[in-house]
């Protein structure tokens, strides 16, 4: 599922930030969830809340992303033209 996918069907807030050599995507799963864990696969981001599992798909054109949780919010960094 697509990141708005995730957020419209789930609840979630995200954001999503421009810079010039990076897009940022950060969404918050709540402080609940400060256990939480995550993990990338090709182009695909898995995070484990818990039981429950989340898989969200990286934009088309996303390049060298990075990602982590903390706190109970993602962070995705992504290089490329999104």
């Amino acid at each position: 599922m697509t990141l708005e996918q995730f957020t419209r069907e789930e609840g979630q807030v995200a954001r999503r930030y421009e810079y010039d050599d990076a897009t940022v995507l950060a969404v918050d799963f709540g402080s609940e969830n400060a256990d939480a864990t995550v993990d990338l696969v090709d182009d695909t981001v898995i995070v484990v809340l818990g039981d429950e599992q989340y898989d969200l798909e990286l934009p088309n054109g996303a390049d060298d992303a990075h990602t982590f949780i903390k706190n109970g919010v993602l962070t995705v960094e992504v290089e490329g033209d999104l």
